[in-house]
């Protein structure tokens, strides 16, 4: 397991973990992926969909299952979330660092994310979905909370065409360890 001041040193300092084929490895790409929380781009639909009943949202109820969901998501390229990230992860959250968004549809869990908080940054991990728009759903959510709380910072690691629909860009590793200084001396409370 990844001590927890070992993974709060790395975010600090842009970097993150993820299982690769040669083991654990340590990524702080040449292009960040960010999500300007002020330019976040909402679809018409979308917002039909959050603002209906078919959807409901908590935070931190069920971590486990969303990282676990999250970890059993179909992936081409490999998963990157192993039994060492489940659990450095899962003492994170128990520490207070990591956090879940769950989104449920007649009591299943339909979707969610999960990702670390410190400071002004959330920094996002992995979502996934059982049911159409769930993680859509969450990210929404997402956003609205970190806007409520005041947070600088939305780390996406890399900007994915889904990402980009919503207002995702990238930012060179010296502008974003500039944002992410930045961040990190504002005090924001996630949950």
């Amino acid at each position: 397991m990844i001590p927890i001041n070992t993974l709060i040193g790395a975010y600090c300092t842009g970097y993150f973990p993820m299982a690769t084929t040669e083991g654990l490895t340590w990524f702080s790409p040449r292009y960040r992926g960010v999500l300007p929380l002020d330019a976040f781009h909402l679809s018409r639909r979308l917002a039909r969909v959050v603002r209906g009943d078919r959807f409901e949202v908590t935070v931190n109820r069920d971590f486990r299952r969303v990282i676990a969901a999250c970890a059993s998501r179909p992936d081409d390229a490999g998963n990157w979330i192993d039994t060492e990230i489940i659990g450095s992860y899962s003492a994170l959250h128990d520490a207070g660092f990591a956090h879940s968004l769950e989104v449920w549809r007649e009591g299943s869990l339909a979707g969610g994310l999960y990702g670390v908080s410190l400071g002004g940054v959330f920094f996002g991990e992995s979502m996934f979905h059982a049911e159409t728009d769930a993680s859509k759903v969450a990210l929404c959510w997402l956003v609205d909370r970190l806007r409520d709380r005041k947070y600088r910072l939305l780390d996406l690691q890399w900007v994915t065409p889904h990402l980009a629909r919503f207002g995702a860009i990238e930012l060179s590793r010296t502008e974003y360890l500039r944002r992410l200084e930045t961040g990190l001396s504002v005090e924001c409370v996630f949950a």
